[in-house]
């Protein structure tokens, strides 16, 4: 079975194909970092634009590397939601098109659900239950999926997504946009514990994350020790390096500490850590010690895998599909959407434990 995948929920605009839902053939993204960095962060009109004038292109290519022609595609899967509405449209619009044209189906596919897919390329079947950490620029979850399809949030952030987060701090630094690959570049010439970052406690006791107060602590740093954001080309100096090495440790200890508790309480069998945060090396070993501490593996995707990408929205298409499910063409951008099945109840989670205790 030959899936396209279509990806354009935020500023990548990305086609893979993708056979069995297993083997990439391949992907291509195309990515909008340079035409946002003078901005420091994503302007969606510009985005959405963007993706008007790649979108024909990219899976072209994606068909031409592949080798494939349309003719030869199965089904057509896109993201249709969470992300930029303009950009959603865009990819959704373009998928419908081709689907109606070709007389294939369409299949919508919720992005989160395409990062908790990305994994499969990289590690093999995933042993559920499952225990997922999402976390990127527009998204901090921790799901539990007690089979394939079902899902449970069981921590979300309060406020700011983690890779938001990033992106902040490296823009009170001077350092420049997307923050997260430089501040975790330049936290290795730092001290992790030269400045103690506050992490939030959640008053209602949920197992929450928050980050606004950590984005305001370092802020307030900045300005009680008089640190001068860095210009162009300038190298960081000591200080600079020890904020961003102590803001890593105090992200990663977060994330972290959440996800092992709730391991110990859900009891999954496999863990995964997925979406563009992913890539942060850290919050990988932070991650496979939990793991190893649990008697349980951790999936990553591979770091191509980490960031939006077709190929994902292409795997998580091909289990909807062999499974019956397509959408119709009054498919549409959907901003709103959740990843979470109202069935999956607390009590049957609670019976589910005890059943897959360690």
């Amino acid at each position: 079975m030959l899936v396209l995948g279509i990806e354009s929920s935020c500023d990548e605009t990305a086609a893979a194909v993708v056979k069995d839902g297993r083997e990439i053939l391949s992907s291509v993204i195309s990515s909008q970092i340079e035409i946002h960095r003078e901005w420091g962060g994503v302007v969606p009109e510009i985005a959405s634009r963007e993706h008007l004038v790649k979108i024909d292109p990219v899976v072209d290519k994606a068909l031409a590397d592949a080798g494939v022609g349309l003719e030869s595609i199965d089904a057509i899967a896109v993201t249709y939601g969470p992300g930029l509405v303009g950009s959603l449209l865009v990819g959704v619009s373009y998928a419908k098109a081709l689907a109606f044209g070709l007389g294939k189906p369409v299949i919508g596919v919720n992005h989160i659900e395409g990062h908790f897919y990305s994994v499969e390329f990289d590690n093999g079947p995933i042993t559920y239950p499952a225990m997922a950490l999402i976390v990127s620029g527009g998204h901090t979850n921790l799901f539990f999926a007690p089979e394939a399809g079902k899902y449970k949030v069981v921590s979300r952030t309060r406020d700011d997504a983690a890779g938001e987060a990033f992106d902040k701090a490296a823009k009170m630094l001077g350092l420049g946009y997307p923050g997260g690959p430089l501040i975790e570049k330049y936290a290795k010439e730092g001290n992790p514990k030269a400045i103690e970052f506050p992490i939030a406690r959640i008053s209602d006791g949920r197992p929450d994350y928050s980050f606004s107060g950590l984005k305001t602590a370092v802020l307030r740093y900045i300005q009680e020790n008089n640190i001068e954001p860095i210009r162009p080309g300038e190298e960081p100096n000591s200080e600079i390096k020890n904020v961003c090495a102590s803001f890593q440790y105090t992200v990663v200890k977060t994330l972290t500490r959440v996800l092992e508790k709730q391991a110990k309480e859900f009891y999954p069998k496999t863990l995964i850590v997925a979406g563009g945060v992913a890539c942060n090396q850290a919050l990988r070993e932070k991650a496979e010690k939990i793991g190893g501490r649990l008697g349980l593996p951790v999936f990553f995707p591979s770091k191509h895998l980490s960031t939006d990408n077709a190929a994902m929205i292409a795997a998580a298409g091909t289990f909807h599909l062999a499974r019956g499910e397509a959408s119709g063409l009054d498919l549409t951008a959907d901003v709103t959407i959740r990843l979470q099945n109202h069935e999956v109840e607390d009590a049957d989670l609670r019976k589910r434990r005890v059943r897959y205790k360690l």
